[in-house]
Parts: C-alpha cells; structure tokens; sequence
C-alpha cells in the first residue's frame, strides 16, 4: 500500500510538473495554424480531396525537429534567438534580417485581420466592428495583462481550434478513402500539384516561430532538468498542429472536391459548406477561423515586437511595465495599428499583400534557419547541450528541404 501511495504521489508530481511547463510547444505550433494555414488547406482539400493528406506527416518532422532546437537552445542560453544572431553575426546582418521579417510579419499580421474581417461577416458583423474591437481587445491582452493571463488564453485558443474535428465530422468523410489516399495517394503530378505540395509543407514552419518559441520558454523560465516535459509540450502542439490541418482537409475534401467546388480563401469554404453540410457546419468551421485569427493576430506582432526589440538591445516582455519596454510595446502597438487600417480601406489589395508577405518570408526563412543550427553547434554558446550527429543529420536535411521549397514557391509561379 505504501508502494501504491508513493507511485501515485510520483505520478501527481510529474503531472504538476508538466502543467507548469505546458504552454510554449502548444502555443507555437497552433499558431501554425493561421488564416494564411486555414486557407492552404481548404484550397488543397477542395481542389485534391483526400490526395494530399500525406504531407502532413513530413510536415509533423519537421516542425517537431526545429521547435526542439529551439527550446533547447534558448533555455540553455537564456537569450533570444534575435539575441544571439546579433552577438555572433553582427549588427549589419541582423538589420538587414529584422527589418525584412518585420516587412513580413506586418503583411502576415494583416491576413490574420482579413481571417477576422472575413469569418465575422459570415455572421452579419462588418469589418468595420470586428478589427477595431478585434485589435483593441488584442491590444489590450498584451499591454495590460501578464505572461501568466496570456498564457492562459493562448491554450484556451489552442484547444478552440478543434472545432475543426466537428466541422469536418459533419461532412461524413469516407475513412476508407481517407486512409487509401495517405497510403496511395491519386494525384496528377503538374506544376499546380507540385506548387501546393510545397506550400502545404512550407506552411508549416515560419521565421517568426523560431523566434517566439525561444523567446517563450525565456519568458516562462523553464530549465533543462525539466526538458523531457517541455518535449512533450512541444510534441503536442505539433501534434494539435497536424491534427487540426487533417481535419480541415477532411470537412473540405469531403463536401467540396466531390461538388467540384472551387475556392480562393478560407471564407469562401466555410460559405460552401452551408449547402453541403448544413448551417451549423459552416458557422463552426467560420468559428474556428475567427479563433485563429484572433490567435494569430495576438502571436505574430506579439512575436515580431520579442526579436526584433531583442535584436537592437531593447527591453522585452509581457510581464514588464510600458515604461520598462517603452520600444516593445510601440512596436507591438504599431503592427497592430497599421494592420487593423490596412485591413479596413477599401479595395486594400490584400492577395498582394499576402503574396508578398510570403515571398519575404521564403527568402529569409533557410538565412534564419541556417543562423539557428550553427548556433546550436557552437560549444561555447551550448557547452555539452550541442546536437548530435543524429539531430545534426536532420536539421540540416530540414534545411535543405525548407531552402529547396522556399525557392520552388518562388520560382514555379514564374513558369506558371
């Protein structure tokens, strides 16, 4: 009886433990999951049905293995990634790198408005309500709330974003099918498959993740004796990541690709189920766009203002006053601010915008990536916490293929 007393009280504390630690992995690898992520897997659900399914898995590797690094990487150190590009690189690199990230992250920061605008007038509520009141609630979270509330919220987001698994269960998805399609997928290799094979795995993985998810486990104070928990906050959000990309293929692949229904935006989906699947069907998988953007719309300026404050020397963090990280928060406020305005002019060329966005990230993503890796081997940054040869084999392969997918998104609309 002792025995039994003792295990559970182990297993009580490795539970306490692990709650203590939750957050930084589930957080980051939800956000993955944007109005921009929304929208790549509609349209390849609509356009493929099942037959693109398989590429979450390489997806799933990747993103575990440089959210792994990251973690390991900034709770050895206690720096941000921004941190310590700028000590080993330099102040001209890092400007040139921070200022094309910011350029991109406003862009992306303004299709998350558009996922708000968007899901909101699904629901009889102009854009001209939404993002203001959208952008000040955000504003608000940040500026006067603490990591702690945030944190809180943010997991409650994360978990928000398995409506999905509702929305799709309701178009009453042929499993069999499903299953054939990951194993033996029918899919017509031409310049358009191709392209959205690469934007499906490419989605996965972006530059400000890299810096938001080393800048968090600083933020939360977590230490290596703990790490095994903090790999599985980080599994699990790549997990809930995944999960939630397969059920959104699943509610389109299995309502709009047998219609021969065609879509442009994530909107567009959630207005093509109604007829298909039902209201109910529409409003969730519109709900749970909204959840993403309002996520994601709180993340991505949250994540630009961390690194690139970090990067020029300035004071950074939730849990500080204004007049503590005066450079902060202006510019987590102005991200905000220029995006929500972006958003309500009219006729705003958003798809350029978006377009762009994305193009910028492509080309920084492997200079960051690379950055990321050499600094992870560097001994007098890491002492004995280095990567392996094992880690070093795939993280240099994930390079290879996110640099070799960055460009193919580049180049194939050329030839297009």
């Amino acid at each position: 009886m002792f025995r039994t007393r003792l295990r559970d009280t182990n297993i009580f504390k490795h539970l306490a433990i692990f709650f203590a630690i939750l957050g930084p992995g589930i957080i980051t690898g939800s956000v993955d999951n944007d109005a921009g992520g929304i929208t790549t897997y509609s349209v390849a659900g609509a356009m493929y049905g099942y037959n693109l399914i398989w590429t979450l898995i390489p997806s799933f590797i990747v993103l575990l293995v440089i959210q792994e690094m990251n973690a390991r990487m900034g709770i050895v150190t206690g720096k941000g990634l921004s941190d310590l590009i700028r000590e080993n690189a330099g102040m001209k690199i890092t400007f040139f790198i921070f200022i094309g990230l910011l350029l991109s992250n406003i862009g992306n920061t303004t299709t998350e408005f558009a996922g708000v605008a968007g899901s909101m007038e699904i629901f009889g509520i102009s854009k001209y309500i939404s993002v203001p009141i959208v952008a000040f609630m955000v504003w608000m979270l940040v500026v006067k709330g603490t990591y702690k509330i945030a944190e809180r919220i943010f997991l409650i987001f994360s978990i928000s974003l398995l409506t999905y698994v509702v929305s799709a269960l309701m178009g009453k998805p042929d499993w069999k099918e499903i299953g054939t399609a990951i194993i033996r997928p029918q899919l017509e290799i031409n310049t358009q498959s191709i392209a959205m094979i690469l934007a499906l795995v490419g989605t996965t993985i972006a530059p400000w993740m890299q810096f938001y998810m080393q800048s968090s486990v600083i933020e939360k104070g977590l230490k290596m004796k703990n790490f095994n928990y903090t790999l599985i906050d980080i599994a699990v959000g790549c997990v809930v990541t995944v999960v939630v990309a397969f059920f959104i293929m699943v509610a389109c692949g299995s309502t709009l690709h047998p219609n021969g229904i065609q879509i442009n935006e994530a909107k567009d989906a959630a207005l093509a189920l109604e007829p298909l699947a039902g209201k109910l069907a529409s409003h969730v998988f519109a709900f749970g766009l909204f959840v993403a953007s309002v996520f994601s719309a709180t993340i991505l300026p949250l994540a630009t203002a961390f690194y690139v404050s970090e990067a020029f020397g300035f004071e950074a963090g939730i849990d500080k006053k204004w007049d503590e990280a005066k450079e902060f928060y202006i510019l987590y406020t102005g991200i905000l601010v220029i995006s929500a305005i972006i958003i309500l002019i009219p006729n705003a060329p958003l798809i350029q915008i978006s377009i762009w966005s994305q193009v910028i990230n492509g080309i920084l993503l492997p200079v960051v990536l690379v950055s990321m890796i050499l600094l992870i081997n560097n001994k007098k940054i890491m002492g004995i916490y280095v990567n392996n040869r094992i880690q070093n084999i795939i993280g240099w392969g994930a390079v290879a293929v996110l640099a070799a997918l960055s460009a193919s998104l580049l180049i194939l609309p050329l030839f297009s």
